[in-house]
Order: C-alpha cells, then sequence, then structure tokens
C-alpha cells in the first residue's frame, strides 16, 4: 500500500501520539507520505502535545469514538482504520468503571459499525495482554481464554470480542494486537515508570505495591508501534497478535533500576497496601508475530535510560500535568 489515509482514533493519547509522530516522520517505509487524520477526545491523558514534534503533518479532530454520527462522517475515504482509543488506568477503573465500559467497549463498537459501514480496507484494534489475567509460569499465545481481572481489562475485553465478532459476522477485515506494559516518552505521570521517576527527581516518595513480586513484560512504545505497523500491513483480518516485551521484571526490580537511574535510595520507597485484584504476572508469547517479521529494537536498559532522561528534560510537559492531577484530588 503507497501513501494510505490513516485514521489514528486515540492519536494524542501515550501510544497512539508514539504511532503518529513515527508514522508522520517515515518510520513506516511502506506507507511513507501517508495522509494522516488523529481523532481524539483529549480526556485527562489526551493532550496535543505529544504531537508537536510533528505539527502541521496531521489534521486533527476533536472527537469521540462513540459519536456515530461524528464517524459517519470521518470513516469514510480512510484506507486503515487503528484503535488506540482507550480509558487504560487500572486505578481509576477500580475506582469509577463506567467510562471504561463506555469507551472500550461502546466506542470500539461504534467504530467498528462505522469501519463497515465505510468498507474500510483495513482495521487493527490494540488492545492489552490484561485481558488474559494472570499466568504463574509460561506464556500466553493467541488462543489463551481470556480471564480479565479488572473492570479495565475486562472492558478491553469486551471491545475486542466486539472487534472479533464484526470480523466473524460482517467480515470486517480487523486485526486484534495484545500487548504488554509500555514505557517511553509522553507517558502520563500515573503510570509507574513516569510516576517513579518524576517523583523521585522532586525528592519524593514512590509507592510500591504490596510485597512487590508482581511481574510485568516491558515493551517501548516505538517497539509496541513497530509491531501494530507489521499487523497492519501483513496481518490476516479476524487474528490476534501479540506484541511481547524485551524484559519481563518483578515490581522490585523495576523499582530498583529507578532508583539507580536517578541515583535514590531505598528509604525513598513507601510500601502501600496492594491494588484490589493486583494479577501477578503477565508473560506473551509473540511467535506469531515474529513469523511475520517483527523483532524489538530497543533493549530495555537502553530504553529506560533514555525515558529517564527525557523526564529530566521535559519538565515543562509533565510538570503542570501532574499539578493538575494533584489538585483535583
Amino acid at each position: 500500500m503507497s501513501a494510505p489515509r490513516v485514521l489514528v482514533t486515540g492519536g494524542a493519547g501515550f501510544i497512539g501520539s508514539q504511532y503518529v509522530r513515527d508514522l508522520a516522520s517515515g518510520a513506516f517505509p511502506a506507507w511513507d507520505g501517508a495522509e494522516i487524520t488523529v481523532l481524539d477526545k483529549l480526556t485527562y491523558a489526551g493532550n496535543l502535545a505529544n504531537l508537536e514534534p510533528v505539527e502541521g503533518r496531521f489534521t486533527f479532530v476533536h472527537g469521540d469514538i462513540c459519536d456515530g454520527a461524528l464517524l459517519a462522517e470521518l470513516v469514510p475515504g480512510h484506507d486503515v482504520v487503528l484503535n488506540f482509543a482507550a480509558e487504560s488506568h487500572v486505578d481509576r477503573s477500580i475506582a469509577s468503571g463506567a467510562e471504561f465500559a463506555r469507551t472500550n467497549v461502546l466506542g470500539v463498537q461504534a467504530l467498528m459499525q462505522a469501519c463497515l459501514d465505510a468498507g474500510t480496507p483495513r482495521v487493527v484494534q490494540v488492545s492489552t495482554d490484561e485481558v488474559y489475567g494472570s499466568v504463574d509460569e509460561g506464556s500466553w499465545d493467541e488462543d489463551a481464554p481470556l480471564a480479565p481481572n479488572s473492570p479495565y481489562s475486562a472492558a478491553k475485553a469486551g471491545g475486542d470480542m466486539m472487534a472479533r465478532a464484526y470480523a466473524r459476522t460482517h467480515g470486517l477485515p480487523v486485526s486484534i494486537t495484545r500487548c504488554g506494559n509500555n514505557y517511553g516518552p509522553y507517558q502520563y505521570p500515573e503510570k509507574v515508570i513516569p510516576l517513579f521517576a518524576t517523583n523521585l527527581m522532586d525528592g519524593r516518595k514512590v509507592p510500591l505495591y504490596g510485597d512487590g513480586g508482581n511481574v510485568r513484560d516491558w515493551i517501548h512504545a516505538a517497539d509496541h508501534c513497530r509491531g501494530i505497523q507489521v499487523v497492519a500491513e501483513r496481518g490476516e483480518p479476524g487474528e490476534v497478535y501479540h506484541i511481547a516485551g524485551t524484559a519481563e521484571l518483578t515490581n522490585l526490580e523495576l523499582t530498583q533500576r529507578l532508583l539507580d537511574a536517578v541515583g535514590a535510595g531505598w528509604d525513598r520507597v513507601e510500601r502501600v497496601e496492594d491494588r484490589k485484584g493486583h494479577d501477578r504476572r503477565y508473560s506473551l508469547s509473540d511467535a506469531k508475530l515474529r513469523a511475520l517479521g517483527y523483532a524489538p529494537q530497543v533493549a530495555f536498559e537502553d530504553g529506560l535510560a533514555e525515558t529517564v532522561r527525557w523526564y529530566e528534560e521535559n519538565r515543562a510537559w509533565w510538570e503542570p500535568l501532574k499539578k493538575r492531577s494533584e489538585d483535583a484530588k
């Protein structure tokens, strides 16, 4: 496909903006010169500043994927639709799950319907490993049963099932990607890596859930987007593809690496009560995607150092976000 018209929903969020910056910068040669449209509701985690490095190389539409009338106007004419739009913070979903169900399930249905009505040739639904629940050992493949344990992951599972239903029932050419924990620049500072890094930079303490033994599989957002692009270009409609991380770490191990990165000690760590329903371990097998030619390019040690450095150099981006969040509490 040459110079496609690409609609990126949720394109001002953390992972969506990484994808837009990469696509607009020529990181995906097969789609060089793509005409990019970004649809984003600009909730607390959506931020047009995330797209400033590629300003002028995309069209922005302020709107909601639950708005069927808007989608009916916007989707037609696009060759590809990639859905990054989602409510994504587990703790927020535990406090209040309604918006997660609305955006992550009903929003996906509205978008799939709009793509079906428009005859969109290619659709990708971006999802998470959390839909599987916890795995004690080994790694999930794409046939593992869904067993979500938080309102967030349940809503994402619902959205995935809606996308799958549109593929099976209507023949919509949609693929689903599921990925581990992402990190990188422009991540809203409620998530663990930017939260810990920015707190430590400010001489504050960081909260460590429970015994710190929960295991997560970490991937740089740029590698995640590379995987999504492989699926968009070469994935099969109706199929699920895993994009695995490059470092499986306990939260204790991650905390140690962040402490080392900013030169702080364990006196800055505050043990807090464990999260409700906290999944113990996630792990994905990505053999199916690697068979299509995917391979991650960012080693965790390098990516973490680069990410911490980015937060050190971009206080003007994250300080107002943290202040706004703290003022709202």
